[in-house]
């Protein structure tokens, strides 16, 4: 998979098997390299990489679907209903059990994400949780891809990098992609946007969050504090003037703060719809960054660091 190494102790399978061009990789022990993408730490990401025909694929399983997959298929149902039925999901996610269903449901329910109901059913969680990535990606794509678009060209050949978890941060890949750099990233879907690419990409380990796709945690902290960066591009749930730049999850705003200190210039990628939006945790002052936006907002101009990037 294009130029990518990896390193340190990844848990990610119980075997390596090679058979007719099809590789499973698993390396338990030791540096292992697969395609270009740098591996540190010991990531909890899946118990297994699958590479076929110079596409890698992360912990593919039964129903060839991943569990982040299912659970993110399953929040976009929410998307065109409120309230969605078992039978609905069934219909979604064909070929997949209804006892895993109802197993994913009661873990989004554990994370916030929805309410169960009688019979199956679920509704979606209102208030100020961290919304799914599945979610997340379907909203405000245009505003996304602009910021993205516009972030990437800040980016210089022979730099360092660091790539935060986050839609809008996701986005940027595919601009940096044939760039002569080394992405670090805590993001754990960028491996699928790397297929062929010349940039090199260390993914750090950790616990990875199923709802964000976003590893955390005492060992990234400790990879991370180790790493510096010519510039870091940080995704959020929100930003205001009380509470700054901020997250629902303490592990994610400990990692930002780590990250920020380590970095040159320090980025937030954060479209006009989180404008005044507050969660549990300041992870960082809005003076201390420079947020980027599609559109100014009264926050961003009492704040006064910020870029726009135009639609």
């Amino acid at each position: 998979m294009g130029g990518v190494l990896m390193s340190g102790k990844p848990k990610v399978s119980r075997m390596c098997t090679a058979k007719r061009g099809r590789a499973k990789i698993g390396m338990r022990r030791g540096p292992s390299k697969m395609g270009g993408v740098l591996m540190s730490g010991k990531p909890k990401v899946s118990r297994m990489y699958t590479a076929k025909r110079g596409r890698a694929k992360i912990g593919m399983r039964r129903g060839n679907m991943i569990p982040f997959e299912r659970r993110r298929q399953m929040m976009q149902a929410f998307e065109n209903s409120e309230i969605v039925t078992l039978d609905d999901f069934k219909k979604r996610l064909k070929g997949i059990s209804e006892s895993t269903i109802r197993r994913d449901l009661k873990l989004l329910a554990s994370e916030g994400e929805i309410v169960l109901l009688h019979g199956g059913a679920a509704k979606k969680m209102a208030g100020s949780y961290e919304a799914s990535f599945g979610s997340r990606s379907i909203q405000n794509i245009k505003e996304k891809s602009a910021i993205a678009k516009f972030a990437a060209g800040l980016v210089s050949d022979g730099e360092v990098i660091y790539l935060d978890a986050g839609s809008t941060v996701l986005r940027m890949v595919k601009y940096l992609r044939n760039k002569d750099i080394t992405i670090v990233t805590t993001n754990a879907l960028i491996i699928q946007e790397l297929e062929g690419a010349r940039a090199k990409c260390i993914l750090v380990g950790g616990e990875l969050l199923l709802s964000t796709a976003s590893l955390v945690g005492p060992m990234t902290d400790a990879e991370l504090q180790n790493m510096y960066f010519d510039k870091s591009f940080i995704g959020i749930s929100g930003f205001s003037i009380e509470a700054g730049i901020n997250t629902p999850d303490s592990r994610e705003a400990k990692k930002k703060q780590i990250v920020k200190k380590n970095s040159k210039e320090s980025y937030v990628l954060a479209d006009s719809s989180k404008s005044g939006k507050s969660t549990l945790c300041k992870a960082l002052e809005l003076k201390d960054v420079t947020i980027i936006c599609e559109k100014e907002t009264p926050i961003l101009l009492e704040a006064g660091n910020y870029m726009l990037a135009e639609k």
